[in-house]
Formats: structure tokens, sequence, C-alpha cells
């Protein structure tokens, strides 16, 4: 399916294409990047399936299911959990069985709609893992970050849970709230939010060419339709006299490969890779780019948060398109997925991981990411967790919610003497000034409205782009460029 213009997404719950989040995915009619044949080799074993022996014992154990475990079962769920634990057995999180309406959520997914509060999720070391909040969402409104892990959804704990199952509780109808426990790290305590599901209108493209000639586009996830947008985009940004360009994949998770090699190739000359894909064999498929280049200045921007196809564009521009990298190291995620939906033949699907993707240096970004050229850290308030509520903060108390707290007032222009977590009279006194300009109640303690309009008031400073330093070294970096 195509979309055009802007797609409309609902984020109703957590992402549910599972592991897809942060995935470089094929559907299983793009297994290979333009040759036809598949890429992952045959293991040389002679054996394909299951061996009678394999069957019997299959067999055997659901005989004993069916015929002694104490309560009635169903069938179709046994055999679903079967299958799922041999996915399991693989140890890669990207690997994964999703019965038929997992799949469906899945499939709109790659087509550009969702159903989720906007964070893009995995399972790092067992544990549920944010790979990035998309921008606008849920997720990114109540301050989730990636690298954060779920400890538990809702009072339930979510370790040792499946991710899909982890996901499954999360989900919930629009306008109803969840609960996260979050472990963060740098912060010595569990970070406690609370997400409204909701509906949102979702582009994954958007551009604007500011007035000195630097041109940005942001590019939120790599979905069916983005690569066309992208394209748009650009020309319109060029026909107005563009003198040098920043993509921002801040956040982006990623998405499907043939989208970013669309995306990557104007900017690629002809004849250079793009991307590379390995099999288990060592043998390497090289996708080539057909463009031009361009003769203006191009930065990628990118963070933590930027994942899979966001780091396959971001190397190829780098090694092959002589593009500057501003920002934070990439999250690394360096292996090629293919969906397989017709195999099972009931509308299941099974995603697994069949090669590796390489920059076209042939480096494997996996578990290291791609580092900036040009770091450029986020201020601290943008990182910082938000105010649980749970509570009044007190004068001469000591916690994480009061370390949010300094560090928030002093992005907003107040006098503190500390960012340490203990709350002084100094902190106190910040509070009273943001109280009385707020025509708040002047009480110098944060209860729960005090605490959200000090979070508002943060969020229209973050918002404007005139206060984000990570885009403005970009735009100095291509500026500069131009200039010469």
């Amino acid at each position: 399916m195509q979309f055009r213009g802007r797609t409309v997404a609902a984020f109703v719950a957590l992402t549910v294409a599972v592991t897809v989040l942060a995935t470089l995915t094929l559907s299983d009619q793009w297994v290979a990047l333009g040759s036809g044949k598949p890429t992952a080799a045959a293991d040389g074993s002679g054996q394909s399936g299951l061996t009678g022996t394999e069957t019997g014992k299959l067999g055997a154990v659901m005989n004993l299911i069916e015929q002694k475990y104490f309560r009635e079962v169903d069938r179709a769920k046994v055999v679903d959990g079967a299958i799922s634990g041999m996915m399991e057995a693989l140890g890669d999180p990207y690997s994964v069985y999703m019965e038929k309406t997992s799949a469906q959520h899945f499939s709109e997914s790659i087509e550009g709609s969702f159903t989720g509060i906007g964070a893009e999720v995995t399972l790092q070391d067992g544990k549920v893992t944010v790979v990035s909040p998309i921008k606008g969402s849920p997720a990114e409104k109540a301050g989730v970050l990636a690298k954060d892990v779920l400890i538990s959804v809702d009072g339930e704990s979510l370790e040792g849970v499946a991710l899909s199952d982890a996901v499954a509780k999360i989900r919930g109808p629009k306008g109803t709230k969840v609960k996260l426990v979050i472990a963060r790290a740098g912060v010595s305590t569990p970070v406690h939010l609370v997400l409204v599901r909701d509906d949102i209108d979702y582009e994954t493209v958007y551009a604007n060419l500011r007035d000195d000639g630097v041109g940005v586009i942001e590019i939120r996830q790599f979905s069916l339709n983005t690569g066309e947008r992208f394209l748009e985009e650009l020309a319109a940004l060029e026909k107005k006299g563009m003198k040098g360009l920043v993509i921002d994949v801040r956040n982006n998770p990623g998405g499907v490969l043939p989208v970013v090699v669309s995306i990557a190739q104007p900017f690629v000359p002809k004849g250079k890779p793009i991307v590379m894909v390995e099999d288990r064999t060592g043998e390497r498929e090289k996708t080539l780019s057909k463009g031009t280049g361009k003769d203006y200045p191009v930065a990628v921007l990118m963070n933590k948060g930027s994942a899979s196809a966001s780091e396959v564009l971001a190397g190829a521009l780098k090694e092959a398109g002589g593009a500057v990298l501003v920002g934070e190291t990439s999250f690394g995620k360096g292996t090629v997925q293919v969906s397989y939906d017709k195999a099972t033949g009931d509308g299941s699907l099974v995603k697994m991981t069949i090669a590796k993707w390489l920059t076209p240096d042939g480096n494997w970004v996996h578990e290291n990411g791609l580092k900036p050229d040009i770091e450029s850290l986020p201020p601290d308030y943008y990182t910082v967790a938000r105010l649980s509520k749970a509570k009044t903060q007190l004068p001469d108390t000591i916690g994480e919610d009061n370390r949010s707290l300094q560090i928030m007032l002093a992005a907003l222009g107040y006098k503190t003497d500390r960012k340490d977590g203990y709350f002084s009279a100094e902190t106190a006194e910040a509070v009273k000034q943001f109280q009385k300009q707020a025509q708040l109640p002047v009480t110098g303690e944060v209860d729960k409205t005090t605490a959200e309009k000090i979070e508002e008031s943060l969020i229209v400073l973050i918002r404007n782009e005139q206060n984000d330093s990570q885009l403005n070294k970009a735009i100095q970096v291509v500026s500069q460029k131009a200039a010469k």
C-alpha cells in the first residue's frame, strides 16, 4: 500500500511491531538487494525441516499436554508458543515469531500506520529497552528516552516477559493511561511515568528552508512512503536555491532497507556502494548507487536513538557521499531481518535475522554505533527525568525528583545553587519566583499543579528551534562549508 502526503498513525499503545522496532526490515520479496537470490545461505548440512525423530518428539509433548495437563488448552496457542520458543532459542532479539494479529500490526508499521504510544523497543540482555521515542508521541511528551529500560507496566513486572507480551500489557483504548517504571542510566532511582494513549497525526518527513539558505529535512521513520516524501521535499528545497542541507535522523529507529537506499542514492556518486550485506558464509553483496552526488555540503544529525536504517543512511553519506556526522554516537544496530509472511500459511509471520549490514567501507556498527565527526551533546534539561508528581516536593529533602526540578528551573532561567537533589533554601526561592510568575500560590513547595506548570514551560523551551543546540551546531557546520 502506498501513501502520499501525510500519513495518519494511531498511537494507541506501545508500538505493536514488537522487535521490528529499530530493525532494518525486508519483506520476503526483498531478501536480496537487487540480485533476486536469497542473501542467507543454506547451512550445508543437507538437513531441511524437522527429522522424523524431532517431529515425533514434538508430537509426543503435544499429546502429553492434551491428555495429562490439568486444564483444557488452546491447541493453536500451544503451537504458537512452540514456534516462539524456537525463535527465542536463537538468542537474537530481532528474530521473532508473530501470530496473526501481531503480524498484521507489523505490516501496518512498515506501511507507515502505527498503533502505539510511540516508543520503539527491543530486547537487550533480556530487558525491554527503548530504542527511541517517536517525536511528538505520547512517549516523547512523557519523557521516555532512548536506552530506557522498562521495569514494569501498571505494576506488573516485565522481568523475563517476552517482548510481544510486554507490548500487549501496554496496549489499550485511546485516552486511557498506562504507568511505566523505568530504569535509566545515571539515575539512581527508577523513573515513574504516566502516559496517555492517543491518536497522532504522523508524518515521517518534515522540511524547511532557513533564511540563510540551509535546508533541514527531518526523517522520523523509514516507512514505505518515506523515500517518495523525502525526494519531493529535497527537490522543492533545491528549487528554492538551497545552499546546504542538514538531514535530521535523531530518534529515528529505522525501517525498510530499499527506502533508505532510495534516499541515500542522490547523495552518493554513481558506482559507489551505499550499503553492503554480509551473509553467514562471509559473502558480501553491495548495493551500488546510481546517483550523481551533490555539490552542496550535507550534514547528518544523529543521536543515541538513531538506529538501523538511520545508521545506514549516515554511514553511506559519510563514507561515500562526503557528509559530516554531527551529534551523538548512534544506537548500534547492524543486522538485516527478513519477514516471511507466507511460510506459515495462516497469516502469522516469522521475522528472522539473515545477515549483517556494513557501511561502504566495510564497517559493522552493531552494538557500537557510528561516532559523529563533530560531537554535540544535548543540554541536561533535554534528558532530565520528568517529575513524578506522586507527592509534594518539600524543602530540606533529597531525591531524584528534586534533582530534576533543579535542572528544569535552571533551564528556565531561575537561579539555583545546586543540581544534586537536595531541596535547598535557594531551590525553594526559585520555586517561589516561578510560582509568582505563573500566578500560582507562592509556597516554595512543588505540588502537582506547580510540577505540571514547570514541565509545560520546559516543553515550550525545548520545542523552540532556537534552543536546539544540536541542530544549530549542524546548521553552523553546513553554513561554514557552504561559505568556502
